[in-house]
């Protein structure tokens, strides 16, 4: 008994190093669980604060007490006492808040998109645009705004050509043998090297005085035309290719274990892929049809919500959502406050992205970009 109890001294003198005990699967999967609803309720108390103060900043700063006052007002139909009452109730709850909303569901569609696009690619430097999407909506609204029509059919005609440029890669890959991933790439690449081109031949041909402003406006991103109306058309569509996607989850978790072993657990590889696309695609298409071009948003959230949640996709889909929409929402309430002038959404998410892609760089490669 003695020698037992003398053995693990004599060990520590000796300076051997005491033996490790490696959490077990089920404390890991728990400590995972636990990370993940803390990260979770951060997320959902970070949005609701957002929302708030975003409705508070603009030109007429107003106050939190002013926004629950204007919602007051507007549930029970009474009248505000004075004209500033009213002028803050029109600000914040007819101009702040649908563009708020607008921002969070395009942050949302983005972010998931981008996500899906990631995990049937299983390529981390994916994004909505990599078959042909953005392109393809960029070249619908500039017909639309050289033609002079009217702003809803410039967003129906973004979102059209966004879903025509996506079919043409997909028709292109059709009729590539081999590796289908690589053909979808492959298609993706013509669409848009196609579509880029139209969009280029109609800046040459527009007016210099008043289309070809609209037509650049646009292509750097903007919610400053969304309207509670084009909100609420598109706005369902996209909420139910979130939730779909986020329902996928399980299924691309397993597509990531490759085609073989997907297959051989009873997955309907190319169906899901398909399936996985054409929801992602009219995500991206409706994002691109109210809000122009916005870059990197689909390609760095995703990337956050791996480091936050680990890397199932089940996981990532929804996390996404919510990154997306909370990260939109913070970058158009800087974009619309921060100078006299409104900042384009797209060049400040360029701005925030590349120099995140850089350090994703430098830290991913050579450890899988895990």
């Amino acid at each position: 008994m003695s020698a037992n109890l003398e053995r693990p001294a004599a060990a520590e003198e000796s300076g051997d190093p005491a033996p490790s005990i490696e959490p077990s699967p089920r404390d890991v999967l728990r400590a995972t669980a636990r990370r993940s609803r803390l990260a979770l309720v951060g997320l959902i108390v970070s949005g609701l604060l957002v929302l708030l103060f975003g409705l508070t900043i603009g030109p007429m700063n107003l106050s939190p007490a002013d926004v629950f006052e204007a919602i007051r007002l507007r549930l029970t139909g009474a009248a505000a006492t004075d004209v500033r009452g009213t002028t803050a109730a029109v600000v914040i709850l007819d101009i702040r808040l649908p563009r708020m909303m607008a921002a969070a569901i395009v942050g949302a569609a983005l972010s998931t998109s981008g996500a899906a696009f990631q995990a049937v690619f299983a390529n981390p430097l994916v994004s909505p645009g990599i078959l042909g999407v953005l392109a393809g909506a960029a070249f619908g609204a500039a017909l639309a705004i050289l033609n002079d029509l009217a702003w809803p059919i410039v967003q129906a005609s973004s979102f059209a050509f966004g879903i025509a440029a996506s079919g043409f890669a997909l028709l292109l890959a059709r009729g590539v043998a081999g590796n289908g991933v690589l053909a979808l790439v492959l298609g993706g690449i013509v669409s848009g090297a196609l579509f880029t081109a139209l969009v280029s031949l109609v800046k040459m041909v527009a007016d210099p005085t008043s289309q070809l402003p609209a037509i650049v406006f646009w292509l750097m991103g903007s919610l400053s035309h969304v309207t509670v109306g084009s909100l609420a058309i598109a706005a369902p569509f996209m909420l139910a290719a979130i939730l779909a996607l986020s329902m996928y989850g399980r299924s691309l978790d397993l597509l990531a274990m490759g085609d073989e072993e997907a297959a051989s657990l009873g997955l309907r590889v190319k169906r899901l892929r398909i399936v996985a696309i054409l929801l992602a695609t009219l995500a991206g298409s409706l994002s691109v049809s109210l809000a122009g071009i916005v870059g990197w948003v689909g390609l760095i959230v995703p990337h956050v919500a791996r480091g936050l949640f680990g890397s199932m996709n089940r996981r990532v889909l929804p996390a996404s959502a919510a990154l997306g929409a909370v990260f939109l929402m913070v970058v158009d309430t800087i974009c619309r406050s921060l100078l006299s002038a409104e900042i384009p959404l797209g060049i400040a998410t360029a701005l925030i992205g590349i120099p995140f892609l850089a350090v994703l760089m430098r830290w991913g490669v050579g450890r899988g970009w895990h």
